[in-house]
């Protein structure tokens, strides 16, 4: 027996229907009418990027700074030029 029929059964209401998503639609205008990408979405492809090239330049000199002055000062290797 389907659900409907056995809530008409049981004298219980119809099921309410769920929204189809809770996010809202994006209603920026497109960059290019035949490329499904909108101007919202290539500004967060641009932040998403800035941001992960700071973490890149932050990590290398993180780096830098353990094979230079960290590993030697600590004993784990000695420069070659040094």
């Amino acid at each position: 027996m389907g659900e409907a029929k056995r809530r008409v059964d049981q004298g219980l209401p119809p099921r309410e229907r769920k929204v189809a998503s809770s996010k809202p639609k994006d209603t920026s205008p497109r960059i290019a009418p035949w490329l499904p990408l909108t101007q919202r979405q290539g500004e967060q492809f641009v932040q998403v990027t800035t941001r992960g090239a700071w973490i890149g330049i932050g990590a290398l000199v993180l780096f830098w700074i353990t094979v230079r002055f960290l590993g030697p000062a600590l004993g784990w290797w000695t420069l070659a030029d040094g």
